[in-house]
């Protein structure tokens, strides 16, 4: 999907966030979709990249919007396979599988959850976000394991409100090339978007990003290699891969974050969500919802206890 660039140079009297004057100069696109541009990096401010939609704008000031030329594709109910973990009337619990999206976006308007979910619960295409219905969290493409979405408005309204004060738990599986500094950590550094390439995060120097934090515990150590759970206690853009990466110990397979050639040839990044943990709809009390390690990363471990022990 191509996109087109405008430019905005901000006059006297104007002065206001830059998601509030970026929907007055651009109508035709909702605010929220303004929003998911300016912290997805598609906004420049005087030149630099932006993440935060409460940025304020001032005279004389020069902004730049990177808006697809065409409008995105009918979302399309589509028959596919969906591993439910749970279900009940408010929300959908599914364990995705690697190589899967969890919605349509520039180039993949198929073959989603949310497409299969369409087809299962046509509903949902009234809940959320017109391009991305149900949809409340992510999980990068080649992540498998639990995701969890809205099937009615309160539910989403709840659930929404539930990531936005880290009242979620989430837990995750990596393997990683090297052996981290501790067997146990804390990692605190903030994401931002990387001004040379804007499908990559990095850690931002002076002040730079967002308030980042990252706990991680060894489970296995191997002679080069070592499988980590790591609890992000924040939800940034790429977090954990970005943080295992600024510690030494990128994820095996991550070409973007790690190694150009793979320690081990596994056709993707080692990275499962093992677990997720929060309150449901009217619910006191949280509920945890576990996803098994698939057989394509479980056989790597199996290999390597064989073959990669450490010395005793």
């Amino acid at each position: 999907m191509k996109q087109s660039a405008h430019h905005f140079q901000v006059a006297p009297g104007e002065e206001e966030r830059i998601d509030k004057y970026l929907s007055k100069k651009v109508p035709d696109i909702s605010r929220s979709k303004i929003q998911r541009l300016i912290t997805d990096g598609y906004v420049s401010l005087d030149g630099v990249v932006i993440e935060k939609t409460s940025e304020r704008v001032n005279p004389g000031s020069l902004i730049e919007i990177l808006v697809s030329e065409e409008k995105p594709d009918e979302l399309i109910p589509e028959s596919l396979p969906l591993e439910i973990i749970h279900e009940d009337q408010s929300v959908i619990v599914l364990n995705k599988s690697p190589d899967m999206l969890v919605h349509p976006g520039a180039g993949h308007v198929s073959g989603t959850l949310v497409n299969g979910l369409l087809a299962y619960y046509p509903e949902i295409r009234q809940v959320g976000e017109a391009d991305r219905p149900g949809v409340v969290h992510r999980l990068d493409k080649d992540t498998s394991g639990v995701v969890i979405f809205a099937k009615t408005g309160k539910a989403y309204l709840w659930l929404v409100k539930q990531f936005k004060i880290r009242a979620v738990n989430k837990a995750y599986l990596a393997l990683v090339d090297g052996h981290p500094p501790t067997p146990t950590g804390r990692i605190e550094a903030p994401i931002t978007r990387d001004h040379q390439i804007r499908t990559r995060m990095a850690v931002g120097l002076q002040g730079q990003g967002k308030r980042a934090t990252s706990e991680y515990f060894e489970l296995e150590r191997f002679t080069h290699h070592s499988l980590l759970e790591i609890h992000p206690l924040t939800g940034r853009t790429h977090q954990i891969r970005v943080h295992l990466s600024y510690i030494g110990v990128p994820v095996v397979g991550d070409t973007l974050y790690g190694r150009r050639h793979p320690s081990i040839d596994i056709g993707r990044f080692f990275l499962h969500a093992k677990s997720l943990s929060l309150k449901l709809p009217g619910d006191r009390v949280p509920t945890k919802f576990e996803a098994p390690l698939p057989e394509d990363l479980s056989s790597i471990l199996d290999d390597l206890r064989k073959n990669e022990r450490m010395p005793e």
